[in-house]
């Protein structure tokens, strides 16, 4: 070969290699640009989140927090699970029962505590932990005490009435007579009873501070996890309700090594647990039973508008600032009176003085101008003389002060030598 042929042979062979390299750069560029889209629309769940998680094991990757109230966000409540996204996501709650863990001793809050690390080294799926505030509504319990009290007095009415009969019929000795006293009384004991618990219960329903804490644990699964196959709608529900069920049961057992006892919340309780979620200020008055009752479809129907308690929050405050603004004014008034009455009684004999040289100026003609006269400029005479006196009392007050100021100056200055 000649050196012009070996150099177009390079020449092709250089050219064939830039273009696999340049073959190969586009498909990895286009093989990244596929993973980043595909990361972004399988990011796992996360403890408040709501994004579909990849396939696979997902308790090594990183998690982002988000808000717990989205688990909220449901179209709809079937076979003990909550439905978001038109099926896309599945919810199971857990309830969980507190353990006291400061009455507990060293051993056993040990225990406690190994239980808990081993139930998050047991989890292979994203959870969310949800705690709620509830007002204690005693009105069913109340209810429940006063038909059971009920039941109690009619009984004992009856075995009152049995007694006496039996005691002046004469058929039944004293020990028979005396055992039927003893369940009388003992029966009597437990209406007395009774009422007792429904008194203080009453009384407890009055404080509006009653609080008691539920927790929940909230399991999701996402049926994309199963992949491309293709099932219909109650194929997946099914499916998600049984790996729901299962991972439910997992956690369950893996909290109990802690001593925190656990249930699934059937369709039921969900609803109570949304409903109370969204009418917070409204449960305790107007209860989940008495919606369902009164015939309402939507969850959200008994809680007023935001717009509404706001302008019932202002037309309050509003009558606030009205009440005292008007305590405020009457106050000065009732305090410009009473000065005014003060100074009257302060300037009385000068009054008295006044109206009585204008008694005598009327009666002159009668009494006579020279004695009229002589009696005006006696009052005349007594004013001065009671306003020197006046003067002088106040002239001595002052001195009197001015001296105990001269003793406390002395006084401060010993101290300070």
């Amino acid at each position: 070969m000649t050196d012009n042929q070996i150099t177009q042979l390079l020449t092709y062979l250089l050219a064939l290699m830039l273009t696999i390299f340049v073959i190969l750069v586009i498909i990895f560029i286009i093989v990244k640009v596929k993973d980043n889209k595909r990361k972004k629309q399988e990011k796992p769940d996360v403890i408040g989140g709501n994004d579909v998680p990849s396939s696979g094991n997902t308790a090594t990757k990183g998690y982002n927090k988000q808000s717990i109230n989205k688990f909220m966000e449901f179209d709809k409540i079937e076979d003990n699970m909550i439905v978001q996204k038109n099926g896309s996501r599945y919810l199971m709650v857990i309830e969980c029962q507190g353990v006291n863990y400061d009455l507990m001793s060293a051993m056993e809050q040990t225990s406690v505590e190994e239980g808990f690390i081993q139930f998050l080294n047991s989890l292979r799926y994203p959870i969310q932990i949800y705690v709620q505030t509830r007002t204690v509504n005693l009105e069913n319990s109340i209810a429940n005490y006063k038909r059971r009290v009920n039941e109690i007095e009619s009984t004992l009415r009856k075995r009152e009435a049995e007694y006496e009969s039996n005691r002046q019929s004469g058929l039944f000795n004293r020990d028979e007579l005396n055992a039927q006293f003893y369940e009388l009384t003992k029966l009597r004991n437990l209406y007395e009873y009774g009422k007792d618990i429904i008194y203080n219960t009453e009384q407890m329903s009055l404080n509006k501070n009653v609080l008691n804490k539920q927790y929940y644990i909230i399991i999701s699964y996402y049926p994309s996890e199963l992949g491309n196959t293709n099932f219909d709608k109650e194929e997946l529900k099914n499916i998600a309700f049984s790996e729901l069920y299962t991972r439910c049961q997992s956690t369950i057992a893996a909290l109990s090594a802690s001593g925190v006892n656990g249930k699934i919340l059937d369709s039921n309780s969900l609803v109570e647990l949304l409903y109370m979620a969204y009418n917070r200020d409204e449960a305790e008055v107007f209860g989940l039973d008495k919606a369902l009752a009164a015939g309402y479809d939507e969850l959200y129907s008994t809680a007023p508008e935001v717009i509404e308690k706001k302008i019932a929050a202002l037309d309050q405050e509003i009558e606030d600032k009205a009440v005292t603004k008007a305590e405020d004014f009457v106050e000065k008034a009732r305090t410009a009176r009473e000065r005014k009455l003060e100074e009257r009684k302060v300037h009385m004999d000068d009054i008295i003085s006044e109206m009585a040289k204008m008694i005598i100026q009327d009666n002159e003609p009668y009494i006579g101008k020279e004695v009229a006269t002589d009696a005006i400029n006696e009052i005349s005479k007594e004013q001065a003389d009671r306003n020197k006196q006046k003067e002088n009392n106040e002239t001595e007050e002052k001195g009197e002060d001015q001296d105990e100021q001269k003793k406390a100056k002395r006084t401060r200055r010993a101290r300070t030598a």
